[in-house]
């Protein structure tokens, strides 16, 4: 079976990577044009054309593949590369660009999609974080045939994965990295053999918004139950944070705990034995793992050398 792939960060690039190494032949992969990153802004390439580029796959960048859009003379080049590269099927993975009714119609055995969650909960482009940031008990990937809609498509294949209570984004995802990149190979596989049978979404449907950095910051009129989960589904980006004396202070890692009654951002304590001690709408917050800005990720005792905070507040 000949395969085009369409992704763009590293869930994306497992799954390539499991298929490379399944043996299925990719004639093209599509990704994001290289975008500039890091503290000096450099063009870089995506996680996906890293991989393609060093196994020899050739890649393509179209900027869109909306024939009525903005770039409507990249997006009929990229059609005509789609409709000359023999294949069976495109699988898309985190992509992040539109795939219009067009494109779709070109694989004769059409767009299969890798989405890292139990659809139809959290259709849309931040399903892992929503997932932790909700309290969700458990997530997954599901494999679906794509249509016009935003994850509305009947799906091929689903298995649920746990979320542990110390779980982050970025720990989440590695594991529903390597679960999609498994079950795409198996769905696959199966293709090969037959034609799947393909199961309307039920009805529930819920949308998984895009994180924006305002969400970072940490309300502590909440609960610290609420707010544990933002830390660990904040983390790594755009990492939660909160105000002390006009600074804005990172916590990467806190849990919930009971406390007496106390005005909601008061540190309660502040101390190495204790941490960083928070007080919540209800409970407070122990926060282990923080950063001020342009410094490092420091353990509380060790930010606490520096950054005595016991007796102030944070908003």
């Amino acid at each position: 079976m000949k395969i085009i792939f369409a992704g763009t960060p590293e869930f994306a690039a497992v799954a390539l990577a499991a298929l490379h190494a399944a043996g299925f032949e990719i004639p093209l992969v599509l990704t994001q044009p290289d975008r500039p990153a890091g503290r000096g802004m450099q063009l870089q390439a995506s996680a996906v054309k890293q991989f393609a580029v060093a196994h020899g796959m050739p890649v393509a960048q179209p900027v869109s593949l909306r024939l009525d859009g903005k770039y409507p003379d990249v997006a009929a080049d990229a059609h005509a590369l789609l409709k000359a590269t023999p294949h069976d099927v495109m699988v898309v993975a985190a992509y992040g660009l539109i795939l219009p009714q067009s494109v779709l119609d070109i694989p004769p055995r059409g767009c299969v999609n890798i989405h890292a969650s139990l659809l139809p909960r959290w259709r849309g482009a931040a399903p892992i974080h929503r997932a932790i940031e909700a309290g969700d008990a458990e997530t997954g990937v599901t494999i679906m045939q794509m249509e016009l809609g935003l994850d509305t498509g009947p799906m091929l294949a689903m298995q649920a994965l746990p979320i542990a209570d110390d779980d982050t984004t970025a720990s989440l995802h590695d594991k529903l990295a390597e679960l999609g990149g498994r079950m795409i190979v198996d769905t696959l596989r199966q293709m090969e053999r037959g034609p799947l049978i393909a199961t309307p979404q039920p009805d529930g449907a819920n949308y998984a918004a895009k994180i924006a950095k305002e969400e970072a910051a940490l309300d502590f009129a909440l609960p610290a139950s609420v707010l544990a989960r933002k830390v660990r589904a904040f983390m790594p980006f755009p990492g939660a944070s909160a105000d002390f004396n006009g600074m804005a202070v990172k916590f990467w890692r806190a849990e919930a705990v009971d406390a007496g009654t106390w005005s909601p951002g008061q540190v309660i304590a502040a101390n190495p034995q204790d941490g960083v001690l928070v007080a919540c709408g209800e409970g407070a917050l122990r926060v282990s793992e923080l950063q001020k800005p342009g410094g490092k990720r420091l353990s509380a005792a060790e930010f606490l050398k520096g950054f005595p905070l016991e007796g102030g507040r944070f908003s």
